[in-house]
């Protein structure tokens, strides 16, 4: 009876063992099989996809960065994080499952920490990044992610983005009061490669900006780097975390929230409309331990990136996209390298270069929260949430982002009763579909 215990406990430890990991591709592709399916269109996906990452959303670390006083060194380290080591996550995690998964950072996640960093030391910010790749990594091994992914409404979360964001909208036009010459001509730029599809596939609009507004800062003779010089390779920051129940409060929940429900929901829905089956159970332990990776050199939570991955998977043949997310991690290792002269390139032009940039990458990302939050069902709560989040007022130290969220959840289950039984019919109904 005991050998027989035995084997019913292996086949038990088996079982949750699959259900926690999806199963890798097999037989793994060996270097012939990458070379083979490798090819033009697929190598410039993964180009396109880097160049997007690396643009207007390291802007966005910037601009945040700024915002709470960093060091170049500190800002230098976390673009390392962003993109060498998830980079490596990337590459690994594409060889594996034979599928594009891209893995970068939640940007609504950065645009929080802005806002946190006006009152919290950057210490317990990041001890705020550890605790959330602990909660994502606990979720994903109990097999909850699922179910705390349910908890709160996508409208209400997408509310609180819109708020968040919604400064960066607000920077882009006081940019273009402020600094005319720099600002309008990437805005013209935007506008046009964004209104002539055909050219804009070739010339990514918030590329096309970044271009010609580096052009706008050359001539106007503003392009100031240090005098000291700036290295070209990273030398990453080890970050010792402070643990702050204020900073736990204000980040943890939101971060991963962000994580889970606006940037990994989003990369899957990206990903299974191009065809593919992402492992979302092990997406989410990827994403909780590799979190706590990155937040040793201050980097904010790890994430499925949505956009970057509908652009690994916008052409070729779906067999081979995931060569695709190959070369864009190993791009971007190689961009994770370079950190700090990018981060002293970047830093040395004007303020509304950086704002610009910024702004354009988030106005999409910006409509379409708007819309999500308002479009469908829980209206008043995402209203709710939406206003208190912009309102910026904080109580006992906790930023207003965590309070729009409650605030929001309980004025939705006080006076939205319908939709959210509605929602519960849904979810019920959706192991039958």
């Amino acid at each position: 009876m005991r050998p027989q215990r035995a084997d019913g406990n292996a086949q038990t430890a088996s079982a949750v063992h699959e259900h926690l990991f999806e199963r890798p591709v097999r037989p793994l592709p060996g270097p012939r099989r990458l070379l083979r399916d490798a090819g033009g269109v697929h190598a410039a996906n993964g180009l396109i996809g880097l160049v997007f990452a690396a643009t207007g959303p390291v802007a966005v670390i910037l601009a945040v960065g700024a915002q709470g006083g960093l060091s170049q060194e500190e800002l230098a380290s976390w673009i390392f994080g962003a993109f060498f080591l998830n980079g490596v996550l990337t590459v690994v995690a594409c060889w594996l499952y034979r599928q594009p998964l891209a893995f970068f950072w939640t940007i609504p996640g950065t645009v929080l920490v802005g806002p946190a960093l006006t009152h919290l030391a950057w210490g317990q910010v990041v001890g705020a990044f550890f605790l959330t790749g602990v909660l994502v990594l606990l979720l994903g091994l109990t097999g909850w992610v699922r179910r705390a992914m349910a908890v709160v409404p996508m409208p209400i979360v997408m509310a609180m983005v819109a708020g968040v964001f919604l400064r960066f909208g607000v920077d882009l036009v006081r940019s273009l009061r402020e600094d005319v010459a720099i600002t309008a001509p990437m805005i013209v730029t935007f506008l046009a490669l964004s209104a002539l599809p055909g050219l804009g596939r070739r010339v990514p609009p918030v590329l096309g900006a970044l271009a010609v507004g580096a052009v706008a800062v050359g001539l106007s003779g503003r392009f100031r780097p240090s005098a000291s010089g700036t290295e070209w390779f990273a030398a990453p920051v080890v970050q010792v975390p402070q643990w702050s129940v204020q900073a736990a409060l204000e980040l943890v929940v939101p971060l991963a929230i962000t994580v889970l429900v606006v940037q990994n929901g989003q990369g899957v829905a990206v990903l299974r409309a191009a065809g593919h089956e992402p492992p979302v159970n092990t997406v989410t332990i990827a994403c909780g331990a590799w979190s706590l990776l990155t937040a040793t050199v201050g980097t904010v939570s790890t994430c499925l990136t949505g956009p970057t991955n509908a652009l690994l998977s916008a052409s070729g043949a779906r067999s081979r996209q995931y060569t695709a997310g190959i070369v864009c991690g190993l791009l971007a290792m190689v961009f994770g390298l370079l950190a700090p002269l990018v981060t002293g390139v970047m830093l040395a032009t004007p303020v509304a270069f950086v704002a610009t940039l910024g702004g354009l990458a988030m106005l999409r990302v910006l409509q379409a929260a708007f819309v999500t939050a308002f479009s469908t069902h829980f209206t008043l709560g995402a209203l709710v949430t939406f206003v208190v989040t912009v309102s910026d007022v904080s109580a006992w130290n906790v930023g207003a982002p965590f309070w729009g969220l409650l605030a929001g959840l309980a004025v939705s289950w006080l006076l939205e009763r319908p939709d959210h039984s509605d929602r519960g019919s849904v979810d019920r109904s959706a192991p039958g579909r």
